[in-house]
């Protein structure tokens, strides 16, 4: 069972894609990477997996456009809506405090949900959108961002990419749930 994801390894989608698993007793699943709605949507429609897992909306960062996108070119079946808690942090290298991050990079809607904290701590510096935050983190670990580069992501991704949590749970609101959707290819005989 193949399990198709917006995001990369250490992402909250992640994260969605093992509640989602666990809700509908699916215990022997792979995990595809699939890093955008609309490849998890064509992923889905072409039965390169068999269900696919991406957020629709965040209490702080509101309408996921990339997915409302990617659905008003897709059909697919809505198995399940549901709830995970996300906790951002401000990630870097080893050795990198808050006064050494030069610009910060992640996907879009971790910019959002962390908008207050952003433009209190690092209003002068570039907030750099990328396609996903696990994806980022991955890229700071891997030396294709500037050294003295911070990342907005969870503390999974802090341990999978070997960063350190600089800032712990950034996100502007207390209560930062995002609202996922679990899908399957849509039945064509109904």
């Amino acid at each position: 069972m193949k399990i198709g994801i917006q995001g990369g390894k250490g992402s909250f989608s992640e994260e969605a894609a093992k509640t989602f698993a666990k809700n509908h007793g699916v215990e022997d699943y792979e995990i595809v990477y699939l890093i955008s709605s609309m490849a998890v949507l064509e992923c889905i429609e072409s039965e390169g997996v068999q269900f696919g897992i991406f957020a629709m909306e965040n209490a702080q960062g509101g309408v996921v456009i990339e997915s409302v996108e990617a659905l008003a070119q897709h059909r697919c079946k809505i198995l399940e809506m549901f709830h995970i808690f996300v906790n951002q942090n401000l990630l870097a290298l080893p050795g990198i405090h808050v006064g050494d991050i030069t610009e910060i990079h992640s996907h879009q809607q971790a910019l959002r949900q962390c908008k207050d904290y952003l433009a209190e701590h690092f209003w002068t510096r570039p907030l750099i959108e990328a396609d996903d935050t696990a994806e980022a983190a991955r890229r700071l670990s891997e030396g294709k961002l500037p050294a003295t580069a911070g990342v907005v992501g969870s503390d999974y991704c802090a341990e999978l990419y070997d960063l350190n949590i600089v800032e712990n749970g950034i996100h502007d609101l207390k209560n930062n749930i995002t609202l996922f959707l679990g899908v399957e290819k849509m039945d064509n005989d109904k």
